[in-house]
């Protein structure tokens, strides 16, 4: 269908332009630089595949009177392979103003939002070698954050400014420059400084190191030290008239799988008691991840919830909440069955990414399923956890009302294109089903634990989670994982039952689909392997009665309608 339609439009343009139809001419180089700048945003190109990054150190100074930021990136990198030409993103209208390597200005030739850098020359296959790149402007604003993103600029209730980035997607390049894919992380994290006025205080990754108060400018500088891979689009700036509580306020410190975990809140100074309530899920959420996921991925970067001027996004090791302080998803229940009540949405949900986003992540954005799906899984996870089975399960049956089925959860390749949205909520009950067809809860949790353990700090590919759950199940899960992320049907177990003879087979299904499926007949528990092809079982006794388990996402189609 997709195919088509582009096929179609092309054959349409050709056909205008040997009309000489200038318009048309003008519409084909549009799509033809659209294209283009996609493969550099999307692709790990010559340019990118040389180097591997090994850490930013951010400088960025903030004007909210003038929205616009300004600084400079120190990028170090090990030589892979020789080379001398080096991709660096940046979005308009933020320009890249310079770059400096060994104190020679470096040539840069822009194509759009990429910039390509000739190094200092020569450059030892393993040596370490580092740049510093200067920038300013304006960036964009977001529009409707988290999803359309930027740069927030916005007031708290006193007129104070309240600020903050929120880029997942639309890529970390949108305001600071960088190595903007989502294959190569900073192997030893970033040095965050930023400058705001002085009666504000910058909230961002990791742990505060120092603050440096400019009287002359009457501002001040934070210096926030993350020491782990982080993934771009996880670095953020949060600006306001903060106040902070930490762990400490509950009883005791967190004490985690790993040790202590420094769990600190940052909020607006008006919304301190009202925060005091309701973070409190926070260590609720490392109780039952922890136990599901294993260890939280930052002990050393520590854990931040900061208040943020949207509705949330998993910034690693500084989570953002914009949830209102309430439970459920801005006060309702997207399951619509009292269960999403019984917690705060975006408290869990966010912190769920640090496991499934910032400690695993996608190294092509149409894997973001990895992110997505596993992540809405943790929803109904802690509810298992701290409620019970029958709640959690409610709960993820409900998700289902959230499902459109438009189009594939895999987004295209190379292009920085994600795929369909119902990477959420379907992918969570494509999980949910495969943890039906598995029928063993320890093995389960032994798989998602495993999936933490064995990509720890990695970036990954949907063919590696696929591959190792397979193998990890001993069960092959490709149909499976080909009917739920890469076709939009959602597969029919088919029957009828005439006399004692009992039929059935999968219907709207890719080729070769034989998932197992737990069925209730006539009172017993069975499980059968149904296929594409009719399968028979004779039966005790005419007018039996079937029931479908409800936990695996199918219909069923009783042929006869009796």
């Amino acid at each position: 269908m997709i195919m088509f339609k582009k096929t179609t439009l092309l054959l349409c343009c050709l056909l205008l332009i040997n009309s000489t139809n200038t318009p048309a001419k003008q519409l084909l180089k549009q799509t033809q630089s659209t294209a283009h700048q996609a493969l550099l945003r999307g692709s790990i190109t010559p340019e990118r595949a040389w180097w591997d990054l090994l850490h930013y150190q951010l400088s960025v100074n903030v004007d909210p009177k003038n929205k616009t930021l300004s600084g400079s990136n120190i990028v170090t990198y090990k030589v892979l392979t020789p080379a001398k030409r080096l991709q660096i993103d940046l979005q308009a209208p933020m320009t890249l103003k310079k770059a400096v390597q060994n104190k020679q200005i470096l040539n840069i030739e822009q194509d759009g939002n990429a910039y390509f850098i000739s190094t200092v020359t020569p450059q030892p296959i393993g040596s370490t070698q580092s740049l510093t790149l200067y920038f300013s402007g304006k960036p964009q604003e977001a529009k409707h954050a988290p999803w359309d993103g930027g740069i927030t600029w916005a007031k708290d209730d006193n007129g104070n400014d309240f600020i903050a980035s929120s880029n997942q997607g639309i890529g970390a390049s949108i305001w600071w420059p960088n190595k903007d894919h989502g294959y190569d992380e900073p192997d030893n994290g970033v040095l965050i400084k930023v400058t705001v006025p002085e009666h504000l205080i910058d909230v961002s990754n990791g742990r505060l190191i120092k603050t440096e108060h400019n009287k002359k400018q009457q501002t001040k500088t934070y210096y926030w030290q993350v020491t782990q891979p982080i993934n771009n689009y996880g670095i953020n700036i949060n600006i306001g008239d903060y106040v902070h509580f930490d762990q400490s306020y509950y009883g005791a410190h967190y004490t985690g799988e790993k040790g202590q975990l420094d769990m600190d809140y940052w909020v607006l100074r008006d919304d301190l008691s009202k925060a005091q309530q309701q973070f409190s899920d926070a260590k609720r959420t490392m109780d039952a991840l922890e136990y599901w996921f294993g260890p939280y991925p930052f002990y050393q970067d520590s854990y931040k919830l900061v208040q943020a001027p949207y509705l949330g996004m998993e910034h690693q090791s500084s989570v953002t909440y914009g949830n209102k302080f309430k439970n459920g998803y801005l006060g309702k229940d997207r399951s619509q069955t009292g269960a999403g009540m019984l917690f705060d949405f975006i408290i869990v949900h966010e912190s769920g990414h640090e496991w499934f986003a910032n400690n695993i992540t996608a190294k092509d954005l149409a894997d973001l399923w990895i992110h997505e799906a596993f992540t809405t899984y943790s929803e109904s996870l802690f509810l298992e956890y701290h409620y019970d089975k029958a709640t959690a399960f409610k709960y993820i049956r409900g998700q289902r009302l959230n499902i459109k089925n438009n189009a594939p959860i895999i987004g295209q390749y190379n292009v920085n294109k994600e795929g369909s949205g119902d990477m959420y909520d379907k992918g969570s009950n494509m999980l949910h089903t495969i943890r039906q067809i598995i029928n063993d809860d320890t093995k389960w949790r032994h798989i998602l634990r495993g999936l933490s353990k064995s990509f720890y700090h990695q970036t990954v590919t949907s063919a590696q989670i696929e591959n190792y759950m397979s193998e990890q199940a001993g069960i092959n899960l490709t149909k499976i994982f080909d009917q739920y992320l890469r076709d939009i049907r959602i597969p029919s177990f088919e029957y009828f039952i005439y006399d004692k003879t009992f039929k059935y087979r999968w219907g709207n299904v890719v080729a070769g689909f034989d998932m197992s499926l737990q069925i209730t007949l006539n009172g017993n528990v069975k499980r059968i392997t149904p296929t594409t092809k009719w399968q028979t079982i004779t039966l005790d006794k005419d007018n039996s009665k079937l029931i479908v388990n409800a936990n695996y996402y199918v219909s069923s189609l009783n042929l006869l309608g009796n």
